[in-house]
């Protein structure tokens, strides 16, 4: 089986309405940069001071932001980031940053789009709403892999347990990864969450602003906590929701995140039991059980899709589950999708779910980088994880003692021959000093579990965690009034939640 592990953006409105946001990757942090320095270099003045150059693009301004390429030698070659611009609609109170998640996930998508999030009203009255793409995503110089047949094909791939199989995943997933290194060039090399961070700051200082107020979602809080460990004397107010635990190894974070997607489909099992239409029966251990044989019979014998090019195989099938699962209002669509699989032999609507996942639209496009950008960002983040076939094998009884449905999708080495050098993560992720930052953790997040949340609170010296009692990817937004009161009101106000505030 291909290697699943995923911290795409969050999914809200945007999936209900599309259906009337995994793939190989790797975790933050298991090799340490060599100069996290935050201290702005000598020669950096210019870019520190540019102007930025705003022009319409839409309803919102566009501009291009310079930054060093590679900010280990901040003199050499330079690269844009793309920024958008939603102004204040009241009295402005400064710039909010935000950030979607992934690695990969695009910020100027989501300012594009920022009415469909059910964000607090407040902050579009009282702050510029800046998007960004992180460099390496979308429009800021993207990282490229594989063309569209070769995307499909990839992610189409079922390969057995067996060692032969085994030993047939790593090899397709290091060719994936030299395809990286053959379409992007050397840049593939400083795309790492440092390298962004320290754009962010950047994107602070045009903006003219003396702190960074922020908001970001999944990855986004891993991006958020770096630029907080990196510039803690600059934070303002930071809002990370759906957060990821800096803290963890890639071996962790995987078996962590393959128990979020059991609980959050078990979850389900369980909602969809208790409804008139499931095509599930008996208990809940019962309906987990159909799932798993369905997923086990698509491995065998692909279902038709209507497209003959593209059967429903175990790995798409695979994606076309968990990705209903970021949102517990997209559950009765996974309910319609499994029921046409298991009764009517038809994989289109988990097919659809799957091309959802992967960015992929109806004519075969790949809409976005998302694909290349979570493993170039996750791999230099954290270099390359080879496994023997037993320490394979020993991995996948490892998770599945708490994931045993998820545990082969989400178990494998992490970049296996990565073929640039990793820029690595920090040593100390605490932010010491750092005004107040606010963590958001969601009780059955499945992507972001929310031993993560408490994990990031315990990490950062200033945090404080406000919790969400209920399902679904992220909660700003997405959950309840008492969230996004909280929330809004501490971007607003600066007031922060008491101790154990839970919605």
């Amino acid at each position: 089986m291909q290697t699943f592990l995923t911290r795409r953006g969050r999914t809200t409105a945007v999936a209900a309405s599309a259906a009337a946001l995994l793939l190989t990757a790797c975790s933050s942090g298991s090799t340490t940069a060599d100069d996290p320095s935050p201290t702005p270099v000598v020669g950096l003045d210019a870019i520190y001071a540019q102007d930025l150059d705003w022009t319409d693009c839409g309803d919102l301004e566009c501009a291009d932001v310079v930054v060093p390429m590679d900010w280990n030698e901040p003199d050499g070659d330079t690269i844009a980031i793309a920024v958008n611009r939603r102004a204040a609609t009241g009295e402005r109170i400064g710039s909010l940053l935000v950030n979607p998640g992934g690695p990969g996930a695009s910020g100027l998508d989501l300012v594009e789009n920022f009415s469909l999030y059910g964000f607090g009203a407040a902050i579009g009255e009282q702050y510029d709403i800046i998007g960004f793409d992180p460099r390496g995503v979308g429009e800021s110089e993207p990282v490229t892999c594989l063309d569209d047949d070769a995307l499909d094909a990839y992610f189409a791939s079922d390969t057995t347990d067996d060692e032969a199989g085994y030993a047939e995943s790593v090899a397709q997933a290091a060719a994936f990864n030299q395809a990286c290194l053959d379409a992007t060039g050397p840049f593939l090399q400083h795309v790492g969450t440092i390298q962004a961070a320290k754009d962010m700051d950047v994107l602070r200082a045009v903006l003219g602003e003396d702190s960074l107020d922020y908001l970001g979602f999944s990855y986004g809080t891993f991006l958020g906590t770096t630029y907080a460990a990196l510039f803690p004397e600059r934070v303002g107010r930071m809002v990370l929701d759906g957060a990821v635990d800096p803290g963890v190894s890639a071996i962790e974070d995987a078996k962590v995140q393959a128990a979020g997607f059991e609980n959050a489909m078990r979850a389900y099992v369980a909602d969809c039991l208790a409804g008139s239409t499931c095509p599930l029966t008996g208990t809940v251990d019962d309906g987990v059980a159909q799932i798993v044989g369905l997923l086990d019979s698509l491995a065998a014998a692909p279902l038709p899709t209507g497209d003959d090019d593209r059967p429903l195989t175990a790995a798409l099938g695979f994606l076309g589950l968990i990705q209903p699962l970021y949102a517990q209002e997209v559950w009765p669509y996974l309910t319609m999708s499994l029921d046409a699989a298991i009764n009517e032999g038809d994989g289109s609507m988990l097919l659809y779910w799957a091309d959802y996942y992967l960015d992929r639209g109806e004519d075969g496009h790949y809409t976005s980088n998302a694909n290349s950008a979570i493993v170039a960002v996750n791999c230099a983040d954290s270099g390359p994880t080879e496994l023997t076939y037993a320490e394979y094998q020993a991995q996948v009884a490892d998770i599945a003692t708490v994931a045993p449905t998820m545990a082969a999708f989400f178990a494998g080495p992490t970049c296996p021959s990565w073929p640039v050098a990793a820029e690595g993560t920090l040593d100390d992720y605490s932010a010491a000093g750092s005004a107040p930052i606010l963590v958001v953790g969601t009780t059955n997040d499945p992507a972001t579990p929310y031993v993560w949340a408490q994990g990031l609170t315990a990490t950062l010296e200033s945090a404080t965690l406000l919790t969400y009692q209920g399902e679904g990817h992220t909660a700003y937004g997405s959950s309840n009034s008492c969230v996004l009161d909280a929330v809004d009101a501490y971007l607003i106000d600066g007031t922060v939640p008491a101790e154990g505030t839970t919605c």
